[in-house]
């Protein structure tokens, strides 16, 4: 079956036709199509089964035929840098100097970078309970003791209300995960302005992740937390990536970036770019300047074409046993309350995997913290077809459960 998205007279193919599966058992890796037993679907790491714009290949085709990888500037090509600070003003009003961005092996490298340039041993890190391991992950390489902060879902919306309780003279870093990844939220312009406010008074720095922010629903709205303006982002510390937007999550593309100098110039130290040990490699570069300059036509059909794969999941999910899921604003992930099976959210999703052949990830302190025992996160970066059968094999897993 095909699936046309239509986009400034554009069609895009996202049906189940779109899906080379030969290649995806091949190549699709991190918990996919590559590392599944036969006949399993994988609705789990948040990467895309459609393969990505062809201006994106297209470009590394043409540069490749040159023949020559030499070696690149360090601090990446000039191009690439000027190509994000644009996309980054038109997608997402953020006014940020080419100069002050750092091309990088991917945003979770960055991470890792922005965590070893400001965090050392002694210091604490405020970490959201639930959130991507990255953050735990990264500031606990650079030495920080974690500490968690229990999320939870007031009217919608995230409740800071009880963050300032959890900081102390040691607090050197806030993690920020806007949109929220797994929970799928955006933030509101007064949630960021009271972080900054907390960030002004106590004194730490924000680690700022937006590779979420081109995946925002129609019925939804991204707010940066530069809308409230450079100078009092100074302590802002940002990371943006490639891999979810444009599905090339194995060219490890990514930058850091910020509004200050000086911060700026610790994070370069700190990814070691300045020699050959740190950087990002040529093809990596091309390919994010295609996604920049010529991707974006394809983002919007791939959000039109998620959009319904989001209401349709819903609407089959709210039929389930054991099942409480919201709307999510963004990403495309749906992150789905199962405590109710009384069963541990990996033992589930063992039983789901070797029982009725899907695969999803489980919550719990490994992928997103303790505060996400009793989920798990479904994927709907795949075709209608996919989503369905997947769909069905967890609804089929459930309703034993249930007997």
């Amino acid at each position: 079956m095909k699936l046309l998205v239509k986009l400034n007279n554009s069609e895009i193919n996202f049906g189940n036709d779109a899906v080379n599966f030969d290649v995806l058992k091949q190549r699709a890796y991190n918990l996919r199509w590559a590392e599944m037993p036969g006949g399993v679907i994988p609705l789990t790491a948040a990467d895309s089964d459609f393969p990505c714009a062809p201006e994106i290949v297209d470009a590394i085709v043409r540069y490749s035929k040159k023949g020559y990888f030499s070696y690149t500037p360090k601090l990446g090509f000039s191009e690439f840098r000027e190509s994000i600070s644009k996309a980054f003003k038109i997608r997402k009003n953020e006014d940020i100097p080419p100069d002050l961005i750092l091309p990088i092996d991917s945003a979770a490298r960055a991470m890792s970078v922005i965590a070893k340039a400001f965090v050392k041993p002694g210091d604490e890190a405020i970490v959201c309970d639930p959130v991507d391991f990255l953050f735990k992950t990264s500031m606990e390489a650079a030495g920080a003791k974690i500490i968690f902060f229990p999320m939870k879902i007031v009217n919608g919306r995230i409740d800071f209300n009880d963050l300032e309780k959890y900081i102390t003279p040691r607090t050197k870093m806030f993690g920020l995960c806007n949109p929220h990844n797994p929970l799928g939220l955006c933030y509101s312009i007064e949630d960021l302005d009271h972080l900054l406010r907390l960030s002004e008074k106590y004194g730490f720095y924000i680690m700022n992740d937006e590779i979420w922010s081109d995946m925002i629903y129609p019925d939804a709205a991204f707010t940066s937390i530069y809308t409230l303006g450079n100078r009092r982002n100074d302590r802002t510390l940002s990371v943006f990536g490639f891999s979810k937007s444009f599905g090339i999550a194995g060219l490890r593309a990514g930058c850091a970036y910020c509004t200050d100098p000086a911060n700026f110039q610790k994070i370069v130290d700190a990814s070691e770019v300045m020699t050959t040990i740190g950087g990002i490699s040529s093809l990596s570069q091309v390919a994010g300047m295609a996604c920049m300059d010529s991707g974006y036509y394809w983002v919007d059909a791939f959000r039109a074409h998620i959009t319904k794969n989001r209401d349709y999941a819903l609407e089959r999910l709210s039929k389930m046993p054991f099942v409480k899921c919201y709307k999510p604003e963004a990403t495309f992930v749906l992150f789905v309350d199962v405590s109710a099976a009384g069963m541990e959210a990996e033992k589930l999703a063992n039983y789901l995997r070797e029982e009725y052949k899907v695969a999803v990830v489980p919550g719990g302190k490994k992928f997103f913290g303790p505060g996400s025992e009793g989920y798990m996160r479904i994927c709907l970066a795949t075709s209608h077809e996919i989503l369905e059968e997947g769909l069905n094999r967890i609804e089929k897993g459930l309703c034993a459960l249930k007997r």
